[in-house]
C-alpha cells in the first residue's frame, strides 16, 4: 500500500515527540506526582489524534513513570524515599561495576570526538550545578549520563543506567524546587569524573561516583526530612 511505511514512520516518530515531552514536563515538575492525565486532554493539548497520545503514555508507563488505571486514565508515578533509595543503589551498582570491569580489563580511552561531546555535556552540567540552574541541569545531566554509559558499548546497560536516572530526577525535583537557592548544593563533579575516564583512572572515577551517590543521598534525607516536618 503506497504510503503505510511512510505514515508509519510518521507516527512512530510522533509518538516519541509527545512520550518526550510529557517526560519533560514530569521532569520539570508541570506534570507532579499523583497527576490524573487522559488520553482526551493531551491529545487536545497536543492537537493530535489520540492513538499517538495513547502509544506516548504507554511507554512512559514501561519506564516507570505513568500508572496505567484500569478505566480512569493514567497518572503520574508516585516515587517514595525508599524508591529513591533504591534508585541511587541501582545506579552504584552499575556504574561502579562499568568501572571495575574496566579496571579490570584495562581502561579503554574513547575516540577523541565521542570523548568532546561527553566533556561539553559535563562542562555544561557542571556549569549549570555551580549556578543552581536546576532547569538547564537536568537536560544536561541527563546527557552526559546517557553519553557516558554509551561509551560500555553494551545498550541494555546504557538504557538501565538512563532510566533509573530519569526517575530518579522525577523524584527528586519537586522537593529541589521548594529551595529558594541551589548554588553550591548540587553535586558538580562531571568534568571531574570526565578527566578520570580520560586519564584512564578507574579508581578515582569510582571514587568520584561514590561521593555523588553519597552527596544525592544526603541531600534528598535533608530535604524530605523538612518537608516531613514543615521547614519547607
Amino acid at each position: 500500500m503506497p504510503g503505510t511505511g511512510s505514515s508509519a514512520v510518521t507516527r512512530n516518530t510522533l509518538r516519541q515527540q509527545i512520550a518526550e515531552a510529557l517526560r519533560d514536563e514530569v521532569l520539570a515538575g508541570r506534570l507532579p506526582a499523583g497527576r490524573h492525565v487522559t488520553v482526551k486532554e493531551l491529545a487536545e493539548q497536543y492537537g493530535v489524534s489520540a492513538t499517538p497520545v495513547r502509544e506516548a503514555l504507554v511507554d512512559l508507563s514501561a519506564q516507570g513513570l505513568i500508572d496505567m488505571e484500569h478505566h480512569r486514565g493514567f497518572q503520574v508515578h508516585r516515587f517514595t524515599v525508599e524508591d529513591y533509595r533504591g534508585m541511587v543503589e541501582a545506579r552504584t551498582l552499575i556504574v561502579e561495576g562499568i568501572f571495575r570491569r574496566a579496571d579490570a580489563r584495562g581502561m579503554r580511552v574513547p575516540a577523541p570526538e565521542v570523548l568532546t561531546s561527553v566533556r561539553r555535556r559535563a562542562d555544561e552540567a557542571q556549569r549549570a550545578s555551580r549556578a543552581g540552574d536546576l532547569d538547564i541541569l537536568i537536560g544536561y545531566d541527563l546527557r552526559f549520563w546517557r553519553e557516558l554509559g554509551s561509551l560500555v558499548g553494551n545498550p541494555y546497560i546504557s538504557d538501565l543506567l538512563d532510566r533509573v536516572r530519569v526517575q530518579s530526577w522525577a523524584f527528586v525535583v519537586p522537593y529541589l524546587r521548594r529551595e529558594r537557592d541551589l548554588r553550591g548544593r548540587l553535586w558538580c563533579g562531571h568534568s571531574d569524573l570526565v578527566d578520570a575516564v580520560d586519564r584512564r583512572d578507574a579508581e578515582d572515577a569510582q571514587r568520584l561516583i561514590r561521593s555523588y551517590n553519597e552527596h544525592s543521598l544526603a541531600m534528598v534525607e535533608e530535604l524530605t526530612a523538612r518537608v516531613g516536618s514543615g521547614e519547607a
